[in-house]
Parts: C-alpha cells; sequence; structure tokens
C-alpha cells in the first residue's frame, strides 16, 4: 500500500477525524472513466468489444481475443502505461467534487487498486490533482486489482463517506461502518443493495450535503 500526499500514519488517522468532512473514494469508475480509456487503448491494440459485453463485469467478456488468464496482466500493463496520467473525469464529476470542496470543506482521500509501479502510482496523482485540484488530499495506491479491505481498516466505525463502483468494495465498507454511496454501471443494475445508488456526481453532492 503506497501513500502520496500523506507524511505519516498518525497524519492519515488524525485526518480521519475532521468533523466528518475527509471523503473516501475510489478512483476508476467513479472520479474518472477509466473503462472509456481502457476500450480506446484496447481497440488500438487490435482488441474487438463483443455485442454483449455490458451484461458481464468481467473483463474477459468485454472483448472476442481476450482470454480470462490474460485479463489482470492486460490490465495492469494499462494502469502502468502513460495512458493513465491522462484519464478524463467520469461524467459531472470535477465539478461537484470541486463544489463539495470549495463550498463545503470537504476533502477526498483516493483509495485505488492501480498498481505498485511508482511511475503509475505519480501519474494517477498527477491526474487526479490535474482534474480535481486541491479537493484530492492524499492517494492510496494498493496493487493492480487489490481488495480494499486492509486499506479501510483504519476507518472502521469512522461513519465516514465511502464512494465505490464495486459492489464487493462497497460492502466491505458497509462492513466497516462507512457510509456508502454506489456509483451505478450497468453490470449490477438489476440488483438491490442496503446503501444508495447513484447515476452521477449531482446525485452524490445531494446526498452528502443533505447528510444522508
Amino acid at each position: 500500500m503506497i501513500f502520496i500526499g500523506v507524511d505519516t500514519t498518525e497524519k492519515m488517522l488524525y485526518n480521519c477525524n475532521m468533523k466528518n468532512k475527509l471523503i473516501l473514494t475510489d478512483a476508476d469508475g467513479v472520479l474518472i472513466d477509466w473503462e472509456w480509456a481502457f476500450s480506446v487503448w484496447m481497440r488500438e491494440r487490435g482488441y474487438t468489444l463483443a455485442e454483449d459485453a455490458k451484461k458481464s463485469y468481467y473483463l474477459h467478456h468485454h472483448y472476442n481475443e481476450l482470454e480470462q488468464k490474460d485479463a489482470k496482466r492486460v490490465v495492469r500493463t494499462f494502469n502502468e502505461s502513460a495512458a493513465i496520467g491522462f484519464l478524463p473525469a467520469l461524467r459531472d464529476a470535477t465539478y461537484y467534487v470541486k463544489r463539495l470542496h470549495e463550498e463545503h470543506g470537504y476533502v477526498f482521500r483516493v483509495i485505488t487498486s492501480l498498481s505498485l509501479d511508482k511511475d503509475a502510482q505519480r501519474l494517477r496523482d498527477m491526474n487526479l490533482r490535474k482534474l480535481f485540484g486541491d479537493a484530492i488530499e492524499s492517494v492510496i495506491c494498493l496493487a493492480t486489482g487489490a481488495d480494499k479491505d486492509e486499506a479501510l481498516e483504519p476507518y472502521r466505525d469512522s461513519g465516514l463517506y465511502w464512494i465505490e463502483d464495486k459492489p464487493s468494495n462497497a460492502d466491505c465498507g458497509y462492513n466497516l461502518g462507512l457510509k456508502i454511496i454506489l456509483v451505478e454501471n450497468c453490470h449490477y443494475m438489476e440488483h438491490t443493495f442496503n446503501y444508495p445508488l447513484v447515476k452521477n456526481w449531482k446525485e452524490i453532492y445531494e446526498l452528502i450535503t443533505e447528510g444522508k
């Protein structure tokens, strides 16, 4: 686990008690549009998007030429490429993240399963700060595809918001006593959850400012 922008564990835990002005959030599929950028990158390398790609959560079902055993390797290669420093914001994320920061004093600690490659981590940090400025308090980088149980454990019973797009990571935060907001993607729209499911950052902004 690599921390960018956090000097010590004590500082990390101290900031956890900033009168709930700290928001924990994932990056890909929440703050930035990883899936779109990855699809462009894959197309440039000769992969064809399957017609029924959106029906499955599993990446190897999305591309006709991609085998299951190769999926994680391909994702890690993309995450460690120069492209990772230039991903666009997801939907209306930039506008509402900045409003939460500038008008309401919130800061965001990003917990992202990116890569343990230091150059990739620097590119992610650069990309996030370019898009969201001082709203990004720090970035915690985990290995590609890593679960977030250990990274979320320090915030157990803190009542902080945890914003995710992957149900298993959202469930982990829920079981640790965090306030969950799940960003919708089409892979699980028919499922039901014990916490809000949102389409965009306008809805996230309203939930947070209304204290829900």
